[in-house]
């Protein structure tokens, strides 16, 4: 019983202060406002890239919709890093107003090669920013004015809000949940406490020269961690749009979902590996924003904390009813907090639907971490068809 006692006391510690993570950015995005942006009349000159590998299906409509923008045609170009596509692509989208192809023909690609690629292109050009796209995002047409502005007032790199463009199945649905409660936890809600909101790989604006300087030091399919690494390290911190969309497609089957998610857990437990030494300096030295970020890379995915925490709770139930009690509060306020988190929008019967897929969803979570290593060292493409 002492042994029973000793593992409910840790395991329910540490379960807990991942709760309480969650509760405190959760509250905060609910309850605060994101400050509002005033910018100065600067129109800076800016370079939007699409990295695009294999992506034949949707990069012609995506650069199509973003070379519609309302922002002064002589101050952007879109230069599409054309990867395994074919040259019937390639020349569409040359036939297109303000567009570059740049082609790439690696036998391992990487979106840090595609980066470093068009950086080898437009070094010496006279850009203020860098805005770096998915070949599959969409975005308004005031969505380069938007980032002036923010840029204007003095924020270096800025993460937008990425939003769902389709929810046509069940894992699209959820997926596209998913992606909000993280907008809500790690955006929104340590942006309004005055931290760095996280990057997540598209819809992001960099300062040219930062980005001129630190694009060479990328070495893994992670660039978004190793760019949060370098830019938490030197103290810039990361800005958040929340009303500044940029349309994404969701996953929209479990194959997808699980290949998705591989790269995405290795690249995190990879950051986590080489940053969690870093975590006393960070505190000493009061780089808060950086040790929250390693923080946040110790907590367990959500889907698994969904099924983790009830199931816990049951077994307590079933056969140590004393030690209970407290678990189900802990699985509540974690519910709590999610449903709060989730928009108006996405709180439909669909969800209520596409929620039978969470259990397979969490397995296949778990399954993934048996092969993190491949994940971080071979490149994963996720397919796209949403036009």
């Amino acid at each position: 019983m002492v042994v029973l006692q000793a593992l409910d006391i840790i395991l329910y510690s540490l379960l807990s202060l991942m709760v309480l993570y969650l509760l405190v950015f959760g509250l905060s995005s609910l309850l605060k406002k994101p400050q509002v942006l005033l910018g100065g009349s600067k129109i800076n000159k800016i370079a939007v890239l699409f990295p695009a590998y294999n992506e034949d299906r949707v990069i012609i409509s995506s650069v199509s919709s973003f070379s519609m923008q309302n922002y002064p045609a002589d101050c952007y170009d879109i230069i599409v890093i054309s990867d395994h596509m074919t040259e019937e692509t390639n020349e569409r989208l040359r036939q297109q107003r303000n567009v570059e192809v740049l082609v790439a023909t690696y036998e391992n690609s990487t979106k840090a090669k595609a980066l470093n690629l068009a950086m080898d292109h437009i070094e010496g050009k006279d850009y203020d920013l860098v805005v770096v796209m998915d070949a599959d995002n969409i975005a308004d047409t005031d969505f380069l004015h938007q980032l002036n502005t923010a840029y204007q007032s003095g924020l270096k790199v800025i993460q937008t809000h990425r939003i769902a463009k389709n929810l046509n199945t069940d894992v699209a649905m959820l997926d596209a949940v998913s992606e909000e409660i993280n907008n809500a936890f790690f955006r929104l809600g340590t942006y309004n406490l005055g931290l760095s909101a996280s990057l997540i790989g598209s819809g992001i604006a960099f300062d040219f020269e930062w980005f001129k300087k630190n694009v060479r030091k990328l070495h893994t399919a992670g660039e978004d961690r190793e760019f949060e690494v370098l830019l938490l390290r030197d103290r810039i911190r990361i800005g958040y749009l929340p009303s500044v969309y940029v349309y994404d497609e969701k996953t929209q089957n479990l194959k997808n979902f699980k290949n998705q998610r591989k790269r995405w857990q290795a690249v995190q437990y990879q950051s986590l590996n080489r940053s969690i030494l870093d975590l006393p300096h960070a505190l000493s030295q009061g780089n808060i924003d950086y040790a929250n970020k390693i923080l946040q890379w110790m907590l367990l995915p959500r889907s698994i904390l969904l099924m983790l925490l009830p199931l816990i709770s049951l077994i307590f139930t079933l056969f140590f009813k004393a030690l209970s009690l407290k678990w189900w509060v802990l699985t509540l306020v974690f519910y709590g907090i999610i449903f709060a988190v989730i928009p108006p929008s996405l709180k439909n019967k669909r969800l209520l639907k596409a929620m039978s897929k969470i259990p397979v969803m969490a397995v296949l979570m778990c399954v993934n971490f048996l092969k993190l290593k491949e994940g971080s060292k071979k490149f994963i493409h996720t397919e796209h068809d949403v036009n």
